[in-house]
């Protein structure tokens, strides 16, 4: 009798150990189900955000192609805030080269061009623009980055605005570009109350605002960094 319980006994244990043994089979091929679960749904995550990143991009290409404009590079751009010996400043007046309906008002200023630093591209540009070569450059202003549409492309720049001053108020610009030719219809000394008046489309936003300070409080001791301007 006391062998045939032993029997028992240990046919029990042994029932029991093959259970736990498929508990523990079962609980790590669950396991591994969930790890793959999570590896498959961080794939899926990693796909969607991969597709969707390069249907933003197309999409953004496809927004411009529609618009008629071609993304290009970030220029880098020196513009000059000239003032003359009454506190006026000189803006040129520009329009789209094929439609001159569509005009405003702008600091003298472009692109660098090879090396040059910004200083040197401020006095070159003033020069070629207006004329004025009798200058003497001050600090940057203000710095802003600005995208448009112009000419039948997209301009995306950085722009450092140099404050000036001259008493050479005659202008006669000689250096301009094929394009400035065909988009710019003149040039202007104008007041601060004027500007301040002015109904036109003037670049920099607030640029009456921004001068009225720079006449009251003098320059900035570092150079204020004006809102994007994307149009």
């Amino acid at each position: 009798m006391a062998t045939a319980r032993n029997e028992d006994t240990a046919v029990e244990e042994t029932d029991r150990t093959a259970a736990e043994g498929r508990g523990r089979r079962a609980a790590d091929a669950a396991d591994a189900a969930d790890s793959v679960e999570a590896v498959e749904t961080v794939e899926t995550v990693v796909a969607v955000e991969v597709v969707e990143t390069v249907e933003g991009a197309e999409g953004a290409e496809a927004v411009e192609a529609a618009e008629g404009v071609e993304a290009v590079e970030r220029r880098r751009v020196a513009r000059v805030v000239l003032l003359d010996p009454d506190d006026r400043i000189l803006l040129l007046h520009g329009h789209e080269p094929d439609d001159p309906t569509q005009t405003w008002w702008f600091t003298p200023g472009g692109g660098l061009e090879g090396d040059e630093t910004r200083e040197q591209a401020a006095l070159r540009e003033l020069a070629e623009e207006t004329g004025i070569t009798d200058v003497r450059l001050g600090p940057v202003l203000w710095r802003r980055h600005c995208s448009f549409p112009f000419a039948g492309r997209r301009w995306d720049q950085d722009e450092w605005y140099y404050l000036a001053r001259t008493t050479q108020t005659a202008t006669a610009p000689a250096g301009l570009t094929e394009l400035e030719s065909r988009s710019v219809a003149g040039l202007r000394w104008w007041t601060s109350a004027e500007l301040s008046a002015a109904r036109e489309t003037v670049y920099p936003n607030r640029l009456a605002e921004l001068l009225d300070a720079l006449l009251g409080e003098g320059p900035p001791s570092t150079p204020l960094d004006l809102a994007p301007e994307i149009v």
